[in-house]
């Protein structure tokens, strides 16, 4: 058994693994001595929980008490664990409460439930209407209409088979004629197509894989987290990352009874905090999984002036119309009722189930006679205005369902009478009509799609229309004001470290569209937007093969922030960016003819000869984008927060959106250049100087002095450790370089950390400071 560790311990550096049966245990244990000397404290493991066979990913648990298989198993795990421990190191577990898979073969839990009915032991695991659909799960897996099917569909002893799935049949069924039988069960396959307006089952936004999982039921949660907390418990692990909690029905609940089950072991939740959104300060967690502060970096390093100057050219190369990639705000508000009528027009339905019920028998007169299309159009127009992803038990749900947005929702009635059930529904979410277990109900799941409708038509849609900046597309990012000035910068680093010290930060995940390097590379053009519409009017002078202009802005931007790569990593993101923009295709109503249009000019254009003029204004900027890449990485690294490394980013690495992101690294990479010796050089500070950076540390800005002063942007971390990183590089050469810019430092000697033989004091001259590299990294040795 693995020797228990009691205290709660919090990482200094996490490092993210993405485990798959290609990269199984075993090959992270390998990595092991590596990872130690890099500096990082502990492991961050993608979910080890059994699940569905092949899966690269693992989010799509099936069977929560084991250890999956395909990665060696909870003995492979427990190895994992001890040789980290033997060379320093600890694991943190990404846990996925929100849902499972879809995969009744696999998952016996949803096996049972589909044999037995809502009689079955497992019926509460999961979040099903069984009101709805004549009191069958609808289960949208057929090809085609149930007609077409039949012949694909056979009876094998006491299991129902169609192709690849298998399930169970209701005992004494078997011998039934095969339309009967279908009728005799406790579910209802049918065409996938249905899922869209019929599906009767709570799942993972728009994924009809992933089913809804009733964590908030106390049994619930003690079968899926029993494993988890054994490891735990054991000392496998020493801390967690929840996945989606914004998708559960209640996470305050959640979070405080996970707090007590863990005895209050670091955890960090994926919550993506919108422009101006804290934390729920009640939640018993060390904080985020960083995407607040990925946005605050990312933006660090843009231009406001070039943002407002590219998006004219943008808008003169493209032509967008306004709410469709025109205009951030009209472009989201388009989206979300695109989503809400199409994605989301299941989980709407049953929503408006529950108010309708709610208001037939309602005390209140005032709440009756209220047709459900006026509520379904109620609930509508004030969930496309919401600004955040969803209100909380323990918050102000009227600071989020706004009395603003209500009003506004009214004008979408013709008879004001009607306008009422805005009024009806605003006061179901608030809680001011009733608080029986019925509102309780609707509160939930208002929130619950909330958060799925921010998702879709915000990350998984207007950022592949709203174009002109690709990295200020980026979870957690706000397109519409990417640029972050320094002061709003060192502000929120100052909030952090007084309210959230342990919280988590990334630059590159899993989850991000493009990795932090192709950002930085893209940040550049914020600083020469009308050199980059010179190159676009060059390679693009001819207009043939074409498809649609906001591509072409979207595809020539990609291979600019790539760089020369293999043209099937463009192909498929750029196939993945048009099915997700919806505006010509999609993933459910596919237009082959524009999508080999893309194709074809994505060959012939990016990535052929005249992409190759790209690549070589690229390399004229390497030397900004160098500073970027370095200073992103800097400034990640000694924020205040726990840094979590993405697999690979210790080194120079350019990934777009998934599943190009979640290519197999080399442990070292072949050639982690600067970037790496930058990495490797503040984590082994942080390790060794843990308390410089921990829950008692400081932060202050440090201002520079003199005419390159607002491109140099420095803090120091509890008056030992300071950071120094160039800002809009090419906008300071433009304007002459440093000249005679200093950087006042505090009292003592201070030594370069890369090159200790360096040391500086007082007013230091920042051109001396960066006469290595754009970025420095100094600590105090006197």
């Amino acid at each position: 058994m693995t020797p228990e560790r009691p205290d709660p311990v919090v990482p200094t550096a996490t490092y993210r693994l993405q485990l798959q049966p290609d990269f199984p245990f075993e090959a992270a244990a390998r990595a092991v001595p590596y990872l130690a000397s890099l500096g990082v404290s502990h492991l961050h493991l993608s979910p080890v929980l059994e699940a569905v066979p092949g899966s690269a990913h693992g989010y799509d648990v099936v069977d929560h008490a084991r250890v999956r298989g395909e990665l060696g198993g909870e003995e492979g795990l427990r190895l994992l664990a001890r040789t980290a421990r033997e060379h320093g190191l600890g694991l943190i577990a990404d846990i996925v409460p929100n849902h499972m898979a879809m995969a009744p073969r696999h998952n016996r839990a949803l096996w049972e439930v589909l044999r037995e009915g809502p009689k079955s032991p497992y019926a509460r695991w999961f979040d099903i209407d069984w009101e709805a659909q004549g009191g069958r799960l609808l289960l949208p897996v057929l090809g085609h209409r149930v007609g077409a099917e039949m012949d694909a569909l056979a009876v094998d002893g006491d299991v129902l088979r169609y192709y690849d799935h298998v399930f169970p049949l209701r005992e004494g069924t078997e011998e039934l004629p095969l339309p009967r039988l279908l009728d005799a069960q406790w579910y209802r396959p049918v065409w996938w197509r249905l899922a869209r307006t019929e599906l009767n089952y709570r799942r993972f936004f728009s994924i009809s894989e992933l089913i809804g999982v009733r964590v908030e039921d106390p049994e619930v949660f003690e079968a899926t987290h029993a494993k988890i907390l054994q490891l735990l418990h054991e000392g496998v692990f020493d801390g967690l990352r929840i996945d989606h909690p914004d998708g559960l029905a209640d996470p305050d609940a959640y979070l405080r009874r996970l707090h007590e089950a863990t005895g209050g072991r670091w955890t960090v939740v994926e919550k993506i905090l919108s422009d101006g959104e804290h934390l729920p300060a009640s939640w018993p967690v060390a904080g985020t999984t960083g995407y607040d502060a990925l946005r605050h970096v990312d933006g660090l390093f843009t231009d406001p002036a070039g943002c407002g100057e590219l998006l004219g050219q943008y808008r003169r190369f493209a032509a967008p119309q306004t709410d469709r990639g025109g205009q951030w705000e009209a472009t989201v508000r388009r989206a979300a009722y695109k989503v809400l009528t199409h994605e989301l027009a299941t989980e709407v339905e049953r929503l408006t189930r529950v108010a309708s019920r709610l208001c037939d028998t309602s005390p209140d007169p005032a709440l009756r006679d209220r047709a459900p299309w006026a509520l379904r159009t109620a609930l509508q127009e004030l969930l496309v205005r919401l600004e955040v992803y969803r209100p909380y038990e323990s918050g102000d749900a009227a600071a989020v369902v706004t009395e603003e947005a209500a009003a506004e929702s009214r004008q979408a009635f013709v008879v004001p009478e009607e306008a009422g059930a805005v009024d009806v529904v605003r006061d179901l979410v608030l809680g001011r009509a009733g608080d029986g277990p019925g509102h309780a109900e609707f509160r939930a799941r208002f929130a619950q799609t909330a958060s799925a409708l921010r998702a879709k038509s915000v990350e998984d849609t207007a950022f592949y229309r709203y174009v002109p900046l690709l990295s200020a597309t980026e979870v957690g990012g706000n397109p519409g004001s990417p640029a972050v000035s320094p002061e709003d910068f060192h502000a929120y680093c100052a909030r952090v470290q007084r309210d959230w010290p342990a919280t988590g930060t990334v630059a590159s995940t899993h989850d991000t569209k493009r990795s932090a390097d192709v950002r930085a590379a893209l940040a550049v053009l914020t600083e020469s937007p009308q050199r980059w519409a010179d190159v676009l009017a060059e390679v693009t002078r001819t207009g043939e093969g074409v498809p649609d202009a906001q591509m072409a802005w979207a595809a020539w931007q990609t291979v600019f922030g790539l760089g020369a790569a293999d043209a099937d990593r463009v192909q498929g993101a750029l196939l993945k960016h048009v099915r997700e923009a919806g505006l010509y295709t999609s993933w459910t109503e596919q237009e082959p003819p524009y999508e080999d249009a893309v194709a074809a000019f994505v060959a012939a254009g990016p990535c052929g000869a005249p992409g190759g003029h790209v690549t070589e204004f690229r390399a004229t900027l390497e030397p900004h984008i160098r500073a970027n890449v370095l200073g992103t990485a800097l400034v990640q690294l000694t924020m205040p927060g726990v840094p979590d490394l993405y697999q690979g980013t210790e080194g120079e690495y350019r990934a777009l959106v998934d599943p190009d992101n979640r290519r197999p690294v080399s442990f070292p990479p072949e050639d982690p250049g600067d970037k790496g010796a930058v990495t490797a050089a503040a984590l082994r500070l942080r390790r060794r100087r843990a308390d410089v950076f921990g829950d008692s540390a400081t932060y202050a800005p440090l201002a520079a002095e003199g005419p390159g002063a607002a491109h140099c942007v420095a803090f120091v971390r509890s008056g030992e450790v300071v950071t120094v990183v160039t800002r809009l590089s090419l906008r300071l050469a433009e304007a002459g370089g440093w000249h005679d810019t200093l950087l006042p430092l505090p009292p003592g000697r201070w030594a370069d950390v890369l090159a200790p033989e360096r040391e500086f004091t007082g007013h230091a001259r920042v051109d001396e400071l960066f006469e290595r590299l754009p970025v420095a990294l100094l600590e105090r040795v006197g």
